[in-house]
């Protein structure tokens, strides 16, 4: 019995597999693999203005590592642009309005693909902050509030955590490498190398390809046809339209709020991923800003 109840199965599992055979249509490899292979990595390449040098082989190198690991990811990077259409305005804005470089968005990126990411590391939200560092820099971190989860009040805090390691590096390679070692780390590596640029130092696995791959995220999603990206940008995905609710008082049962002022539990989450219960306590020092979609 048992026997012919596997021959059953793999007769169905046979007969399907090749109905999905003549169905679905079949893909060319060998075109692929030779754009792919007709795609060159530019010869001039830069992170907040300062050149990376090309023209030394072992840079090179590690730099084409990251251009083809990229390429090898088509679905993230469509995922890079889509998502840049709901946050790189806001990211533009706010650096523009520290006076710092519109690259430093990419760093982002890379750090969590645009999305509200945790690590395994403990580090949470697009900027991807551990909780102590998060805190150093103003963000409130506890069981009912995270807002290293908050997309302006994280990217306010990132620039706080960028602008202190261009103070004491005035690179912005080397600060970029202070925002994945820390900047403790990235000064103890020069002393010891006695070196003074990102692309002389010996580092760690992580940190020695961290700008290469910020870089080549930063000219694949700049020139992104030229690869054979092709999103409009109606296709891009956008924020939903919100007003500010300032709330100075507990809120005990979040749908129930919700409720009352015409919206639903749902709306209120999407909109606050900030926001880590069902309820809120009395704020403390400060008010509430909940955003609520427009009507």
């Amino acid at each position: 019995m048992g026997r012919i109840f596997f021959l059953f199965i793999f007769f169905i599992f046979f007969s399907c597999t090749k109905q999905i055979r003549v169905e679905s249509a079949p893909v060319n490899n060998n075109n692929l693999f030779e754009f792919i292979s007709s795609l060159k990595m530019p010869d001039n390449l830069d992170f907040c203005g300062e050149k990376v040098p090309l023209d030394i082989p072992e840079v090179r190198e590690r730099a084409e590592r990251e251009f083809y690991m990229l390429l090898q990811q088509p679905g993230q990077i469509i995922l890079y642009l889509k998502r840049s259409g709901k946050y790189f305005e806001l990211f533009d804005n706010l650096l523009k309005q520290n006076n710092l470089p519109g690259d430093l968005k990419y760093l982002c990126v890379a750090e969590s693909a645009l999305f509200m990411a945790r690590s395994s590391k403990g580090a949470e939200g697009l900027w991807q902050f551990i909780p102590e560092t998060g805190r150093k820099m103003g963000l409130r971190i506890d069981e009912f509030v995270d807002e290293r989860r908050h997309p302006e009040k994280s990217t306010i805090a990132a620039i706080k955590y960028l602008k202190e390691g261009y103070d004491t590096f005035h690179s912005w390679t080397l600060t970029a490498a202070g925002y994945n070692m820390g900047h403790s780390g990235v000064s103890s590596s020069l002393r010891f190398q006695s070196a003074d640029d990102y692309f002389s130092l010996f580092l760690n696995e992580e940190t020695s390809r961290y700008i290469f791959r910020i870089i080549l995220i930063k000219e694949i999603m700049l020139n992104a046809e030229k690869y054979g990206f092709k999103i409009k940008e109606s296709e891009k995905y956008s924020t939903v339209k919100a007003k500010i609710i300032s709330w100075n008082r507990s809120i005990p049962d979040l749908s129930d709020w919700a409720k009352q002022l015409g919206y639903t539990y749902k709306d209120i989450r999407l909109l606050n991923l900030w926001i880590l219960q069902k309820s809120l306590p009395m704020p403390k020092g400060r008010q509430y800003e909940i955003a609520v979609p427009e009507k």
